[in-house]
């Protein structure tokens, strides 16, 4: 064993420790000396240890938080067919209710030997998660991706929607449409795309209607949950504080919304418009058909996976953000506010 450490130190060029340690998963090797190492072992004719050797067997991870929302479906679907055209086999693993958490999915892939492992809406972006993880994560050798979400802790690529400009093409188009009270529904704060909607949300809501920012967040944000029924309460908050329109964070919770208003009496559009967030399957088929933020879910999925790949490839991206510009839909759910529409 000792003769074959320095045997590999002396051909990648590195200390026999630090053989020791890629070995055995340990943490504290940077990347490319991990891959210097590695290289070690295939040109003297190692065999890498099982964990490692699996690596090239062409599976690739993906983590979801859940598949009700047809948004994840939609991104699993994009990603699984841009691994398969590479030649790639796409393991999805699904957080449920009470089920398995993202840290065991994780072991469950690593143990299985994926080439690499890509995270939607993972922990990377709640802002009270320990970032400790993807570190570790790192230190076996696992390329990753990280898509919705970011975190200056954690050295990774993200893949990521312009949530700041996705509110302002909602607001805008409100505001366009004669609407001076617009509430934003949408999940909890902690959550690293709730806290950018919110910001472009409060700074277009303050150019165009000329309100202040305090009086923005503590009257026209609601929180929720990104369901139905988190869209539904939302709503009926927003509703009691006389608001016309509403700019909800996903599809899911857009369709809540219309529930809340029918519920109190109202039509949609003609009493209360909706605008909903992703442009999930079908939701251009609902009654009304929803005025929502399309999401670039075709770009985003294959940047994922053009990313991953490079990382696994051995060349690694620099730890950075790639952000995609979001794409209003007009349909139904939104017209001119009613006070505006009597005086025209």
């Amino acid at each position: 064993m000792t003769t074959r450490l320095a045997d590999i130190a002396a051909q990648a060029g590195v200390s026999e420790a630090t053989v020791s340690r890629v070995l055995n998963g340990k943490p504290g090797v940077a990347a490319t000396t991990r891959q210097s190492v590695l290289a070690a072992l295939d040109v003297l004719g190692y065999e890498r240890p099982v964990r490692l050797r699996q690596r090239s067997e062409g599976l690739v991870g993906l983590i979801t938080p859940e598949l009700e929302n047809p948004i994840f479906p939609a991104l699993a679907q994009v990603i699984g067919q841009a691994l398969t055209r590479q030649g790639y086999t796409p393991v999805l693993a699904t957080q449920t209710p009470g089920g398995s958490t993202e840290d065991e999915l994780t072991e469950m892939l690593v143990d299985r030997g994926v080439a690499g492992i890509i995270y939607v809406s993972g922990l990377h972006a709640d802002t009270t998660a320990d970032m400790q993880r993807y570190e570790r994560l790192r230190a076996q050798g696992v390329p990753f991706v990280l898509v919705d979400g970011f975190s200056s802790k954690v050295q990774a690529p993200f893949i990521s929607p312009d949530d700041r400009a996705a509110m302002s093409l909602a607001v805008t188009h409100l505001v366009s449409l004669g609407h001076t009270r617009i509430g934003l529904a949408l999940g909890p704060k902690r959550f690293v795309p709730v806290q950018r909607k919110i910001e472009g949300f409060v700074r277009t809501v303050q150019d165009q209607l000329e309100l202040s920012a305090e009086t923005v967040e503590t009257e026209l944000v609601q929180h929720s949950l990104y369901t139905l029924e988190g869209g539904q309460a939302a709503a009926t908050a927003l509703i009691e504080r006389d608001c016309t329109a509403v700019v909800c964070a996903s599809d899911m919770m857009a369709l809540g919304a219309i529930r809340a208003a029918r519920q109190r009496g109202l039509e949609v559009p003609k009493d209360f418009s909706v605008v909903g967030f992703d442009d999930s399957p079908l939701i251009a088929f609902t009654d009304p058909p929803l005025t929502t933020v399309r999401k670039p879910v075709p770009a985003m999925g294959q940047a994922a996976v053009r990313t991953l790949l490079e990382e696994i490839g051995g060349t690694p991206a620099p730890h950075s953000e790639f952000v995609f510009m979001p794409e209003l839909v007009v349909r139904g759910s939104t017209a001119s506010a009613p006070g505006e529409r009597n005086r025209t």
